[in-house]
């Protein structure tokens, strides 16, 4: 059964499917025109819209932004025309060639080596101390509740896009611009930090007491911008050839390897309990509960790999089987590993001594096993390498989906006919990160990656919620008002708690009230019917596990210091300043081609 719903794009009517079934695209959707040199590079590749054709075009385009803009930020994309009219701007399909197996593996490839080796030894220096362990722990468990929510909409709307393309079907345009914009931010970030990382731990295999020796200090660059690590700007162009090369190919190394790597964590855990003194865990609060939610907030960067993952649905060949066992299965585990080896690690070695850039190897050298030093290091070396293999498979398929809507220019939405892979879109996030890695030091990117990383989680989980109980047109206008208000109601008071921590007060009743009205705010959505029930997998216990993940993702955005928010803040600035120049009006125009067309692409 089908139901009609009007397009915000075109205003005309287009199909949407209201049992949620995906339709069958084959090469013929998405390569159906003459074949064309991949490499060809012109205005009109980069720049078709007709507001950039000429000048006075463009002109004309900026005097008319209010009302465009207004128009965009009511616009909400359909699944119809993610899954089939967007696929033909890569004028070559990408190839369906991952299983379960694949994906599990990528999951543990991309989210053990992204984040364990990289900042356990930093965040329990600094921070949390032994209790790092509850810090993994509270991340964790977040983490899981995002991976529940993206694994719902992998299943049902199966494309590059991940997020990108759910909040765009959800919550608009305009949101999934800042979304995009986050994105691409927190790949070329993340990027950038396992890139500074790799090279630490490289150079600390041949001198443990200055892992920074490999690095040129600058001594006129202000501090976290001082030392410039060309070996980086290498690991990064190496690992990300890798990639485009092909899927499939990048997948089987990626598991050949993590199997090895699986092996180096089980005896880095053994070790380390065997080695193990109680005396290291005291005290095991240094900087009480506030350290452990501030890292609580840097660690989670630990198991971001995993939304990467999510945009690999394209390739998958049965998502509704293979997406859940992959992602939910595979972070399970993963969270389990992480508590085990901040634990052995912590208590292996005091706190306080503790080496923030290479904390697994130089512990092992603190205890004499200084063999055992470089075998961490290659796990490490190795789980880092994969981390950055399947997430530029990620990264370019997310930066894919974005051109493919014109939010950046169609160029980088190709896909190359023999590798199956968007090579432009790989590109461009290589050659960004490599700029960031060869200037920026590592804490200053841990921040600023987390808050885009929370941000997003955020914003999924909102946008579930928007799914299961809000259709437009179709729920009724007390049901709408009841449903915006108590999520409203359940951001503000998660806010609320945010606001009371950060704050120092520690009395009861205030997070009592506070918990009281975020309850009223779930429950007032749980009365509600719901427009749309999963079919085949979707998150248990809505809207109960939607709703604290939104809690836990504020309260961990709030305990960020405000550097990073400073950061952020400016990063922002400069997306929302291309999207009022380029973004909106590339959109605009695409969304208001000939309605005939637009009804053709969407019917095939």
């Amino acid at each position: 059964m089908t139901q009609i719903l009007p397009s915000t794009e075109t205003n005309q009517p287009l199909l949407y499917p209201h049992n949620n079934s995906n339709p069958t695209i084959t090469s013929m959707d998405v390569q159906d025109s003459p074949r064309k040199s991949y490499w060809r590079c012109s205005k009109q590749d980069f720049f078709p819209e007709p507001s950039f054709k000429d000048l006075s075009s463009y002109r004309t385009a900026l005097s008319q932004i209010c009302p465009r803009l207004k128009d965009r930020l009511l616009s909400r994309s359909t699944e119809t025309h993610e899954l089939v009219t967007l696929r033909r701007e890569s004028e070559n399909p990408m190839q369906k060639c991952l299983t379960w197996w694949d994906l599990m593996w990528m999951s543990f490839g991309s989210v053990v080596g992204s984040g364990i080796f990289v900042i356990t030894g930093q965040e329990a220096r600094d921070n949390a101390g032994p209790a790092i362990v509850l810090s993994y722990a509270l991340s964790g468990f977040s983490a899981l509740l995002s991976v529940f929510c993206y694994t719902e909409f992998a299943v049902e709307i199966p494309v590059a896009g991940g997020s990108f393309s759910y909040l765009r079907v959800e919550l608009g345009d305009f949101i999934a611009y800042l979304a995009a914009g986050n994105i691409l931010l927190e790949a070329i970030i993340g990027a950038a930090g396992l890139g500074r990382s790799w090279s630490s731990y490289f150079a600390s295999m041949i001198n443990s007491k200055n892992p920074d020796f490999m690095r040129i200090k600058i001594d006129s660059f202000a501090d976290g911008f001082n030392l410039l690590d060309p070996l980086a700007v290498v690991v990064l162009l190496v690992a990300n050839s890798i990639a485009m090369s092909g899927t499939k190919r990048t997948s089987f190394l990626n598991w050949i390897a993590s199997i090895a790597t699986a092996f180096i964590i089980a005896f880095i855990i053994v070790v380390g309990f065997i080695h193990f003194k109680s005396s290291n865990l005291v005290p095991y609060f240094p900087k009480g509960a506030e350290g452990v939610f501030v890292s609580a907030a840097v660690v989670y960067w630990a198991y971001t790999g995993f939304d990467m993952v999510a945009t690999m649905a394209e390739e998958t060949k049965n998502p509704s089987r293979d997406i859940p066992i992959g992602l939910v299965g595979s972070m399970s585990i993963i969270t389990v590993i992480y508590c085990l080896m901040a634990l052995a690690l912590t208590g292996m070695v005091k706190y306080t001594e503790i080496d923030p850039n290479a904390a697994y190897s130089v512990a092992f050298a603190q205890i004499g096993m200084n063999w055992a030093t470089y075998l961490v290091s290659i796990c490490a070396l190795k789980g880092m390498t994969t981390s950055l293999m399947v997430g530029s498979l990620g990264q370019g398929r997310y930066t894919t989906q974005i051109a493919r809507s014109h939010m950046i220019p169609p160029w980088f939405a190709r896909v190359h006919p023999k590798t199956g892979t968007p090579i432009n879109a790989t590109l461009l996030t290589t050659i960004l990160s490599a700029i960031v890695a060869f200037f920026s030091s590592l804490d200053v990117l841990s921040s600023v990656f987390s808050i885009c990383t929370l941000l997003i989680f955020m914003l999924l989980a909102v946008a579930l919620l928007v799914r299961r109980y809000y259709v437009k047109d179709v729920t009724s206008k007390n049901d709408s008002v009841t449903f915006f208000v108590s999520l409203f109601t359940i951001v503000g008071s998660s806010i609320g708690v945010t606001a009371l921590w950060n704050s120092g007060v520690r009395g009861w009743i205030g997070y009592v009230v506070a918990s009281v009205i975020w309850c009223s705010g779930t429950l007032g959505i749980s009365l509600l019917h719901k427009h749309r029930v999963p079919k085949v997998w979707g998150v248990p216990l809505v809207p109960w596990l939607p709703s604290l993940s939104i809690s836990m993702n504020v309260f961990l955005l709030g305990s960020l210091d405000y550097k990073a928010f400073l950061r952020f803040i400016i990063c922002s600035a400069v997306m929302m300043l291309y999207y009022l120049m380029v973004g909106v009006h590339a959109t605009y125009d695409v969304a208001h081609q000939n309605p005939k067309e637009t009804m053709a692409e969407e019917g095939r």
